[in-house]
């Protein structure tokens, strides 16, 4: 079963839902954890045995540091030539553009219900070519080695996006993903954010509880699972971790930021200024069998054939 597909409760009378529901949710469950053990990652996992990658200093201290603490910080330059830099910059910069117009009344905002205080590029169904700048970076091997040697596995790149986080004013309350939650994509997880403008305690910088990644000290804080983890409070938060022992990224535009958001994290509460950045996911095989579906997809034509085979899976 897939998490998103739900006939089996759609289709049951009302009175009989709860047992579907929960019906639906252990069989995604069980696919999830098939995948996971012996099925698609079994595969992934061969893959990156006989091809493991040879990385860098730089790339090194990122894997270490995502170990460690599940984050790691550094700057755009590091990992990316000054081209690849200048052209997600001004694919952002456009972006800015054209969602400003937007919020003048001159345009579509791609925003989803429950999470209107966030402005996507793509959300749902975007579609985009091998030259995308962004698409180019995240698939770049810089990043795949990073991902694959991580997760040691072949990973997929299930998601890519750019995000515009609107002010909310000082009186707002945290809602969605404001609030401290694990993501449901998969335990096998790299999100990397980069910041596209500077981010101050006002702009809704990305927060993060060290050590709640899998590995983790705090991994069994409402313990990641399978279409399990809801909301967390900071209350809830509070009689775990320490004020001091989050991590908060305010940090000026250029900043990478790699994390296992299986682990506790918030972001995007942006109380005075805006919030720009590109956001991308790399998952297991598992999770694209049970729980996610890619937010977009290869612009028509696009050959793929000539591209790196560690490239080529991770679009496939």
């Amino acid at each position: 079963m897939h998490r998103s597909r739900k006939a089996i409760v759609t289709l049951t009378p009302a009175r009989l839902q709860p047992k579907a529901t929960a019906v639906h949710r252990k069989g995604v469950a069980t696919t999830y954890k098939l995948h996971d053990r012996y099925l698609s990652n079994r595969k992934a996992r061969a893959l990156y045995t006989e091809h493991r990658p040879s990385l860098d200093d730089t790339q090194r201290q990122v894997v270490q540091e995502l170990h460690d603490s599940g984050y790691s910080l550094l700057t755009a330059d590091r990992l990316f030539s000054p081209e690849t830099w200048q052209a997600v910059q001004e694919e952002g910069a456009e972006f800015v553009r054209a969602t400003e117009h937007g919020l003048e009344g001159d345009g579509d905002l791609r925003k989803r219900e429950g999470k209107d205080f966030l402005v996507r590029k793509y959300d749902v169904g975007g579609v985009v070519g091998l030259d995308n700048p962004w698409l180019s970076a995240c698939a770049s091997r810089r990043l795949l080695d990073i991902a694959n040697e991580y997760l040691q596995l072949w990973s997929k790149l299930e998601y890519l996006d750019l995000w515009y986080s609107l002010p909310v004013g000082e009186s707002a309350e945290r809602k969605a993903s404001q609030i401290w939650h694990r993501d449901f994509d998969d335990s096998h997880l790299l999100k990397v954010f980069l910041y596209l403008s500077d981010v101050d305690e006002r702009s809704g910088p990305f927060e993060y509880v060290p050590g709640s990644h899998p590995e983790g000290r705090l991994a069994g804080v409402h313990p990641w699972a399978p279409m399990g983890v809801g909301r967390i409070s900071d209350k809830e938060l509070a009689k775990y971790v320490e004020t001091g022992d989050v991590r908060t990224f305010t940090a000026p535009r250029g900043t990478l930021i790699f994390c296992n958001t299986s682990g506790l994290h918030r972001g995007g509460f942006a109380e005075a200024n805006p919030r720009v950045l590109a956001a991308v996911t790399y998952c297991s095989p598992a999770s694209l069998h049970a729980l996610t579906e890619r937010n977009y997809s290869l612009a028509p034509g696009s050959d793929t054939r000539s591209l790196d085979p560690v490239v080529r899976y991770a679009l496939s």
